[in-house]
């Protein structure tokens, strides 16, 4: 019983809670001063009502992504007083001056310190031309340059993950850079935390930068003193606030480590407990990534940096110091890139669509979440009735029960046109992998659902013709092995109340 009251306690103390209700609270003032003026109720009307045409006129006239433009419509239509004010607080965010300023920084440190070096390019042409499209895509929309003389070692556990990590964090000489959505005191963080603090006390930069909101529920309030007290620099991304604003949506969800420029991990893996299955918080936790050495790192620390200087207002600092020093034998071809959700590319999504696109004999994917545009459900259908084996896995136990549904509700069209669904029978697959016929294959951050490809920094590892692609694949092949395949007759039995919920909660999927 104590415990309960404790968690009780905890939750309607916590700073989520609390902003939660301040926000309410703003909106409820909101609706009071209009209530409060009801000698003008028709002029006021009238005067919303034009406010939300003009917002359904111009939601309609943008180039966003379709689903995301019906669901604001159905909003803004459905709320017809107050839709076209939901609008403009919450969906125009792209417009503003400072979304085109940090944009427009990011792409400048990314261009003017990653160049692509042409003779990788030919190299990849002579093994494979489709290939080296793929990675000239990445290269020209988001500036992130392939390379040679890079190694890689994939982490199939949390917990291979964690032993690596302290092994190479103890290794550290000049610097260590760690960018996390999650991070929690507990089992994993802790050690980690105590060979950060051995490491400062040697004399390395240590830099540790951290999602707000991601640990807004894992982290006491005000972490960032407890970490800059032991020597460590902290950045918070995006500070939560208690305001309605669509900006508290854009949030960093990348889990980077760079170690000396020589080393860098990649992941769907935070720091806490359950990524390493210290706990069983949602049964066995299925998560991967992976630790590259060598040139290709280079990428990750540019990554980190721009992003850095972007959320300490720090302006443009010479990144050279920071390079790779280190010789590593080629593991075929090797491209970090990230994603924005401030830019008009969406990096992440179109990489998985282009390699569904070019598939010639299969397309294996692993997402703890399915909540897909109709350009994704497209490809996947077309690529499955073209007779591409595609097979993608997901967990068994959700760990958010309104996004398992709305995942689920995806099965019946990919399965009639082919695709064969997976559920991670032991637990929750966190995973976020493609691979396709043994030749490229992409290990990251990004879910496949529009949260990621819409509203989170992400970030990723192409691999081409390299080990990792059997790697890769010998290993979903071996976790479908443990898990359930879902049938069309496992999906009819579905009640009204259900498939009512389950049909509100898609309308809106783009906007949650």
């Amino acid at each position: 019983m104590k415990v309960n009251q404790k968690s009780i306690f905890k939750i309607l103390f916590g700073r989520l809670f609390v902003f939660s209700v301040l926000i309410l609270l703003q909106l409820i003032f909101f609706i009071m001063i209009l209530v409060t003026v009801v000698e003008y109720a028709v002029v006021i009307f009238m005067a919303l009502q034009l406010l939300s045409l003009v917002a359904v006129i111009w939601v309609v006239s943008k180039d966003d992504n379709p689903s995301y433009k019906l669901a604001w419509v159905i909003a803004i239509m459905g709320i017809p007083v107050f839709g076209g004010l939901f609008y403009l607080m919450w969906g125009n965010i792209h417009d503003t001056k400072e979304v085109r300023e940090v944009t427009s920084f990011s792409r400048n440190s990314t261009k003017s310190n990653i160049q692509q070096r042409p003779e990788v390019m030919e190299d990849l042409k002579e093994v494979d031309p489709q290939l080296a499209v793929r990675a000239e895509y990445i290269n020209r929309v988001a500036g992130f340059a392939t390379y040679q003389n890079t190694s890689v070692e994939y982490l199939a556990l949390g917990e291979i993950k964690f032993e690596k990590l302290k092994e190479e964090l103890s290794n550290a000489k000049r610097f260590i850079f760690m960018e996390y959505f999650i991070i929690q005191e507990g089992e994993m963080w802790n050690p980690i935390l105590d060979i950060l603090a051995q490491k400062v006390k040697e004399g390395v930069e240590v830099r540790v930068m951290y999602d707000d909101l991601g640990c807004i529920q894992t982290l006491p309030n005000h972490y960032h003193k407890t970490l800059e007290a032991l020597g460590i620099q902290t950045a918070i991304f995006n500070p939560f606030r208690p305001r309605v604003n669509m900006a508290m949506n854009y949030r960093d969800h990348r889990k980077i480590c760079v170690v000396d420029g020589n080393v860098g991990f990649c992941s769907g893996i935070n720091l806490a407990d359950e990524y390493i299955n210290a706990y069983p918080k949602h049964g066995h936790w299925k998560d991967t990534g992976v630790v590259i050495y060598g040139e290709a790192v280079w990428n990750l620390t540019v990554m980190f940096l721009t992003l850095w200087n972007i959320t300490k207002d720090a302006g443009t600092t010479d990144m050279n110091p920071y390079r790779p020093d280190k010789e590593y034998p080629s593991d075929g071809f090797i491209q970090p890139f990230s994603d924005s959700p401030l830019d008009e590319f969406n990096v992440a999504e179109f990489n998985y669509m282009q390699i569904i696109n070019r598939a010639t004999k299969y397309v294996y994917i692993t997402s703890p979440y399915l909540i897909l545009d109709n350009e994704m459900v497209t490809a996947l259908t077309i690529a499955a009735q073209s007779g591409i084996d595609v097979r993608i896995l997901t967990p068994h136990i959700a760990d958010k029960w309104y996004v398992h549904i709305l995942t689920q509700s995806y099965y019946p069209p990919l399965i009639q046109a082919g695709v064969k669904i997976y559920e991670y029978t032991p637990g929750f697959v966190h995973a976020k992998m493609f691979v396709s016929d043994d030749n490229i294959a992409v290990v990251g951050t990004a879910n496949m659902d529009y949260r990621s490809f819409y509203l989170h920094y992400e970030c990723g590892i192409s691999f081409y013709n390299s080990s990792v692609c059997h790697t890769v694949r010998d290993d979903i092949l071996a976790t479908l092995g443990v898990s359930q395949q879902i049938s069309l007759e496992s999906l009819k039995e579905l009640s009204i109340i259900k498939w009512f919920v389950r049909s509100i909660i898609r309308i809106f999927a783009p906007l949650m």
